[in-house]
């Protein structure tokens, strides 16, 4: 599955996992999605996205939820 609209660039929120290069955060996107905001809502308030900026952020958040996590156990 390709995210070609996550980007990536030092200079832009510290290299943080951005939308097509803009200072927009898939952090930020997914936080006004977990608030119960619509895509519509998202749109509205940032009329700069398109919908699927906001599918390809909860995309790429939803791969980041498939990393394996090892505990090491507690003596």
């Amino acid at each position: 599955m390709k995210l070609e609209r996550i980007t990536y660039d030092l200079n832009i929120m510290g290299g943080r996992a951005c939308i097509r290069g803009m200072r927009i955060t898939v952090s930020q996107i997914v936080n006004l999605v977990a608030n119960n905001m619509t895509i519509t809502e998202v749109i509205r308030e940032y009329p700069y996205l398109e919908e699927e900026d906001i599918r390809q952020a909860l995309r790429y958040a939803a791969q980041l939820t498939e990393e394996e996590v090892h505990p090491i156990p507690s003596r």
